[in-house]
């Protein structure tokens, strides 16, 4: 049994690192660098989640626990953490602007729909949307980005008027490969916690494919698909807003928690897959 699950796990991670290493090498990253961030990983998470409890973690104890030699745990420990906060936060700030413009009342008509906004005022304005949707960050900042990527234009009369549904950067490969974080990181963790977790409350994970579609159908479901899996979001965006301590800083409640779904589109082309 035991051999089985390990033959299951080997294949697992064999074919998640697949697309994983196709990235990293598109990215000129070579195996050395991605082997010290396995490292890296690899003594975080069995210093922080690996420990015995009422004791402190030993290099030693993470040392067996990782296999790595206690010199490489040592040395792995002082380098430098990677950071992409910034690239995260400037996602977060313009998809939620483009979310604000689009269901806040303050912005959209009478249908629902989001109107041409004058560049400053002090309410009903882009500038007055961001502060309310965007913190402190620079009006200019993000009325830049969303006519750079085509979210938004000017009218003739001055206004910006939104062209999308939702915030998809474009041609910023360092938002991209943060999304990718994020995004893989998430789906990881519910997987993870359907595995190991309380079998009582397992999380949300569900797909639905098959494998002998021709390619006419398949071009079908991509429009089906773009366009339902976007109303769903935006119906459990509008949910979720109504209740973010941000969008609405006087509820109440206790704690601080981080929720949501994500929807991902997937299509392989079987020929190949057959002929590797």
């Amino acid at each position: 049994m035991a051999l089985d699950l390990t033959n299951a796990i080997s294949a697992a991670v064999n074919r998640l690192l697949y697309p994983l290493v196709r990235v990293l090498l598109r990215q000129g990253m070579p195996y050395g660098a991605f082997g010290d961030l396995a490292k890296r990983v690899y003594v975080d998470v069995a210093t922080q989640e690996f420990g015995i409890p009422g004791r402190k973690q030993t290099v030693s104890r993470v040392s067996i626990i990782t296999g790595l030699t206690r010199k490489d745990v040592r040395r792995i420990q002082t380098l430098p953490t990677a950071d992409d906060a910034d690239a995260i936060a400037h996602y977060n700030r313009a998809a939620r602007v483009i979310a604000g413009w689009r269901r806040d009342p303050r912005f959209t008509d009478a249908a629902g729909e989001p109107i041409d906004l004058p560049p400053e005022g002090d309410e009903g304005s882009f500038a007055d949307l961001v502060k309310r949707f965007s913190g402190d960050v620079p009006v200019r900042a993000i009325r830049d980005e969303l006519l750079r990527v085509g979210a938004a234009e000017i009218t003739d009369s001055d206004h910006l008027r939104l062209r999308v549904r939702a915030y998809v950067p474009s041609g910023s490969e360092i938002e991209k490969v943060s999304i990718l974080g994020i995004d893989v990181a998430d789906l990881l963790t519910t997987i993870t916690h359907n595995i190991t977790g309380d079998a009582t409350n397992p999380r949300f994970q569900r797909k639905v494919a098959y494998d002998n579609l021709p390619a006419e159908a398949v071009d079908e479901f991509k429009v089906i698909v773009n366009m339902k899996a976007q109303e769903l979001l935006e119906e459990f965006d509008r949910w979720l807003a109504a209740r973010d301590r941000d969008v609405s800083p006087q509820l109440e409640g206790s704690g601080r928690q981080r929720a949501g779904l994500g929807i991902y589109y997937f299509e392989t082309d079987m020929a190949q897959e057959d002929n590797p």
